[in-house]
């Protein structure tokens, strides 16, 4: 398993320019929130992650093609929703 500051800079790199913040929480789940550093506009949070799924590159690759999803979901969503999409 990476440790938090390897999986958000592994992720960080996915969705340059997002910066990503990586927490765990008290049942040991990830939170990651995927957000713009210059507004601090936030794109994405997702909560209640197995961190103990995350032990294999394999498994990483895994959350950011699910992440990538949400977020393309979410930004598909806010254009619908305003009238452009």
């Amino acid at each position: 398993m990476l440790n938090l500051a390897q999986l958000r800079a592994r992720l960080e790199q996915s969705f340059a320019p997002l910066a990503c913040d990586c927490s765990v929480d008290g049942d040991h789940s990830l939170t990651v929130k995927l957000y713009h550093p210059e507004s601090g506009e936030v794109d994405l949070v997702i909560s209640g992650l197995d961190l103990g799924s995350l032990r294999t590159p394999e498994s990483v690759e895994a959350l950011v093609d699910e992440l990538r999803y949400e977020l393309e979901s979410n930004s598909l969503r806010s254009a619908r929703d305003s009238g452009l999409a």
